[in-house]
């Protein structure tokens, strides 16, 4: 049985990674898997952040959050939520962002610094981080994990990937959606 430093879990992010890469099975070849699916998913990176910006934009409870200025966004916000669409300039700047994300999943080494990435890629949804007006509840947070799992597995089901490389690389992803999910959760603890 092996010994979990359970405070350790809570202070320490490249251990808290370690952990949960080790419990789910996350490993080098669930990475190589990944970077080796980047480019049947990098050209289809637009298209993901327009199914998941879609969606998003069509809750009132997701796309509220959208109104208030983004972090880093120096143009003009919409005033309310009925002006926000899909070719918002601050939406646009929030989907320069998720494209981002996309490229750092299937191009980025898993290491240290991919740790810190996915580490604030959680905090900066939080007044912890960004925007103190902005707090996205982690309901939506959830949600949009959930979606992005799911876009993912859309576009790789649709791929040339041979069916066995294309199930082990939905199973990559997969475990690397549910350990992002941790990384977002841990910054909703009170």
């Amino acid at each position: 049985m092996q010994h979990i430093d359970e405070a350790k879990l809570e202070s320490d992010p490249k251990y808290r990674y370690e952990y949960l890469a080790d419990f789910i099975g996350f490993g080098p070849d669930d990475v190589k898997l990944i970077q080796a699916a980047a480019p049947q998913v990098g050209p289809r990176i637009g298209e993901l952040v327009e199914k998941t910006y879609a969606k998003l934009l069509s809750y009132d409870a997701t796309a509220r959050h959208f109104v208030p200025k983004q972090h880093g966004f120096e143009g003009e916000t919409p005033f309310d939520l009925a002006a926000l669409d899909a070719s918002h300039p601050q939406i646009q700047f929030r989907k320069d962002h998720l494209n981002r994300y996309f490229v750092a999943l299937i191009g980025r080494a898993y290491d240290a610094k991919m740790v810190q990435y996915l580490d604030m890629v959680g905090r900066i949804h939080t007044v912890s981080a960004g925007n103190n007006e902005i707090s996205i509840p982690l309901v939506q947070m959830n949600a949009l994990i959930g979606l992005l799992s799911d876009v993912l597995a859309d576009a790789l089901i649709e791929s040339s990937l041979a069916p066995e490389a294309k199930l082990k690389t939905i199973r990559a992803f997969n475990k690397l959606m549910w350990i992002q999910n941790d990384f977002i959760s841990r910054h909703y603890v009170i």
